[in-house]
């Protein structure tokens, strides 16, 4: 069996990571979970924690309906779950990172500030599979379908285990109880809610988070993922790209 973790940015006790967990045992999935303590959406792949006499806090967990997997709540955000979990910390170091699932979507180019994607993206910087997964609730949803995102990971397996290890993708799914199918789609220039700073008082300042006022680019995560698609985008952890500088340098000194 695939030995995976499970983690997330909303914390331990988020619906979302819950139902993600049952259809990962229910799919066979050798599965533990490791998560926040506390919500720690925003925090990127960040490795800072609380910390206790230079240890990192961790509290075993038994959730219901889950005992038979594993539970573990992080004093620190995902991208140090992840980080700790490749080194050994919640036993054999996992084959597969499942990050989510995420209340609220993870599109366009502002997922560099997500800690479900951090999480995901550090899984694979260490040698592991990872996804990223979000489902799109809106800013006041009726109803939250969180099992039509795990079952949207739990098809997408077998595509991603064909990949070489480090390979990481990003799905956001409708907040429906089925999509139109299953998309790649490229990264949207924005995210899917924008930030405003606004003065709270002297020595303090605010960010609101409001919908975009703006219709997302066609064919983009947002866009497709707005027309009822589930939206599969490949990540790299690290990518590397030629600047020219010595080229630059040689041609100015003549």
């Amino acid at each position: 069996m695939t030995r995976t973790l499970l983690t997330n940015d909303d914390g331990i006790d988020a619906p979302g990571l819950h139902v993600l967990a049952r259809a990962a045992r229910d799919a066979g999935l050798d599965v533990t979970i490791a998560a926040p303590a506390r919500q720690s959406s925003g925090s990127s792949a960040s490795i800072v924690a609380a910390e206790e006499d230079g240890r990192i806090a961790i509290e075993r967990r038994e959730l219901q309906g889950l005992a038979d997997i594993p539970a573990y709540a992080v004093r620190g955000g995902p991208g140090l779950v992840a980080l700790i979990a490749a080194h050994g910390a919640f036993g054999a170091p996992a084959e597969l990172v499942l990050s989510g699932v995420n209340h609220g979507a993870n599109v366009g180019r502002a997922i560099l500030h997500s800690g479900t994607v951090g999480a995901a993206l550090t899984g694979g910087l260490n040698g592991a599979w990872g996804v990223a997964v979000s489902l799109d609730v809106g800013m006041n949803p009726e109803d939250f379908h969180w099992d039509a995102a795990a079952t949207a990971v739990v098809g997408l397996l077998p595509f991603l285990l064909e990949r070489p290890r480090g390979t990481v993708i990003n799905l956001n799914v409708p907040n429906a109880p089925r999509s139109r199918g299953t998309v790649e789609a490229g990264l949207a220039p924005f995210g899917i809610v924008q930030t405003t700073l606004t003065e709270e008082d002297r020595g303090h300042i605010r960010l609101a988070v409001e919908d975009l006022p703006n219709t997302p680019e066609p064919g983009t995560d947002a866009a497709l993922l707005a027309e009822g698609w589930v939206t599969l985008t490949g990540l790299d952890p690290v990518s590397q790209v030629p600047l020219g500088y010595t080229q630059a340098v040689t041609s100015r000194n003549g």
